[in-house]
């Protein structure tokens, strides 16, 4: 090959090569052009989230999620606030929604496979698939290997004490916002409080509290009782140290829990209670000077008005003083005593002890009492022993503590009262007709039917309740509600105790009695002996019981 030769096809093939670089520039241009495309879609789809609309698949951490602690009056943790990991997926970026979807109902309990593939088929950005996924199920979830599968870290409320003051702390929603109990009635207080790192001290203490639904749950089981309440109030400043309604509930899972279980008796439910409101009466007829412990009414015979007659349980057949007429528990006494107060005044008093509306609390759950639609003078008697007006136990324990505590109506609180601050009241009473209220309530537990309750070191004073409940427009006999309120000590009351037994039955141990006197009161004296030394109550010397009357027999005080 000549030198000429060779000269063209070298410019031959370096024509033909640079025709081959350049398509391949090109050829790599486009091939750049398509994968910076990619890329960017990439970054949009997984890094870049702050666009708006369905492309966003960011979804920050709520500071408004987040709650502070509650905590006892001691400091004891009642609910806080723990991290978990939900699990939720960028549905723009799974392959196969089916496939992912059987694949994670697999391995996380509770997942519908059917229903995650429609979800996921909406090819929306951000798709909740589990909440508060424990660890093993994280690292399954790993191990799936599925795109676009993603862990968001946040709070879950945990209720150390489980069951224990359930209807208190109430309940939060999978946000963690409250639903119920102070959870909901505080809420505010509770975000303001995290806001600034601190805790919501509450009023309880959690020994009181154990104590009480423990002394609750024993008497459900010894009397087949349906359900059960109670409150243990500090008489002096509204405090509420324990409140407790069985069947009660697991917070940490209320989603398990029955309806009936959800229901807080103790503010909620609204029930007639019997002789418990022979207090009332007696206090506002005291009050008023109306009458004085020397007053006598004729209880020989029953009261007949139209078709209803108004009885003795136990019938006394004879003229009664007051302090008899309450310690004897007699419903003719009573609504005679009533009848000389007159419907203007009992009402006056009622609305004044805060019986006639709403228990304001920190529980919203509250149940509004039910009153008479027409108040004459039958309706004035029937309220005056507790039947055809219907409350809950809340106000029942609010209303007594005021009448023993020098006549001063407390809000009742769940907030732990700051230390050296005066606390509001509205005067009910004089103290002169609290002083004589205490005598009485001692009296019906040293001669009446609440000798049950008292205890040895810690004398009581109290009133037992049974009234027969309303079914059908009819008041059924062997359908009772059993309640007994009780303050001690006695003579210089720090401390209340209220006990409320829905339809307990009688046994070989109580003679086959379901009354208050066998049930509620025993209740209460046994709550009574086990929280008098947590809360430092003084020994005070029982006195001896006077001489028995004919009242200290009977079983059935209403």
């Amino acid at each position: 090959m000549t030198r000429a030769e060779r000269i063209t096809l070298d410019g031959a093939a370096k024509a033909a090569m640079e025709r081959t670089r350049s398509r391949l520039n090109i050829a790599i241009i486009g091939f750049g052009v398509v994968f910076a495309v990619l890329f960017g879609r990439l970054v949009e789809v997984t890094m870049l989230r702050e666009g708006p609309g369905p492309k966003t698949a960011r979804v920050e951490s709520d500071a408004s999620y987040y709650r502070a602690d509650l905590v006892d009056r001691s400091g004891e943790i009642l609910a806080t606030d723990l991290q978990a990991a939900s699990l939720y997926a960028d549905a723009r970026v799974v392959w196969d929604p089916a496939e992912a979807a059987q694949s994670l109902a697999g391995v996380l309990p509770g997942v519908d496979a059917a229903v995650l593939t429609k979800r996921l088929a909406t090819r929306q950005a951000f798709v909740w698939i589990k909440r508060n996924v424990p660890p093993r199920q994280q690292e399954a979830v790993r191990q799936l290997g599925i795109p676009g599968l993603h862990f968001r870290n946040e709070p879950r409320r945990v209720y150390p004490n489980g069951r224990t003051a359930a209807h208190v702390m109430g309940y939060v929603n999978v946000d963690n916002h409250g639903l119920a109990g102070v959870e909901r009635g505080v809420e505010d207080l509770i975000l303001e409080r995290r806001n600034r790192g601190g805790v919501v001290e509450l009023s309880l203490d959690l020994r009181v509290q154990h104590a009480l639904q423990d002394e609750l749950a024993d008497a459900v089981a010894r009397f087949k009782a349906h359900s059960a309440s109670g409150i243990v109030l500090d008489v002096n400043n509204g405090e509420v140290l324990a409140l407790a309604s069985l069947p009660d509930f697991d917070p940490n899972e209320p989603g398990e829990a029955a309806k009936a279980a959800l229901f807080n008796n103790a503010t909620l439910g609204v029930y007639e209670m019997g002789s418990t409101f022979k207090t009332f009466t007696t206090a506002m007829a005291l009050d008023t000077q109306k009458v004085t412990f020397a007053t006598q009414f004729d209880a020989t015979n029953p009261i007949t008005v139209g078709r209803f007659t108004i009885s003795d349980f136990h019938p006394e057949n004879r003229l009664l003083t007051v302090p008899e007429i309450f310690v004897h528990s007699s419903n003719i006494g009573t609504a005679k005593i009533a009848l000389e107060v007159g419907t203007t005044t009992q009402k006056a008093y009622l609305a004044k002890l805060g019986l006639l509306a709403p228990v304001p609390s920190e529980i919203k759950e509250a149940g509004a009492p039910i009153v008479p639609k027409r108040w004459g003078d039958l309706e004035t008697m029937t309220v005056s022993y507790g039947h055809g007006i219907a409350i809950t136990p809340l106000h029942v324990a609010a209303a007594s503590a005021a009448l023993v505590n020098g006549g001063k109506l407390f809000k009742p609180t769940l907030l732990k009262r700051e230390a050296g601050v005066v606390v509001p009241f509205t005067r009910v009473v004089s103290e002169q007709t609290s002083g004589q209220m205490r005598e009485l309530l001692r009296m019906a537990v040293t001669q009446g039917t609440g000798s049950k309750a008292d205890v040895e070191g810690y004398p009581v004073a109290g009133k037992t309740g049974t009234a027969e409940k309303a079914t059908g427009g009819n008041y059924a006999p062997k359908r009772l509600l059993s309640s007994f309120v009780g303050v001690f000590p006695a003579r210089n009351p720090l401390y209340l105790v209220l006990v409320v037994l829905d339809e307990p039955q009688g046994s070989d141990a109580t003679d086959g009695y379901a009354t208050a006197g066998w049930t509620a009161a025993p209740t209460a004296g046994k709550v009574i002996a086990r929280i008098a030394p947590m809360l430092n109550v003084p020994v005070t010397p029982t006195e001896p019981q006077g001489p028995p009357t004919t009242m200290a027999s009977y079983e059935d005080l209403r």
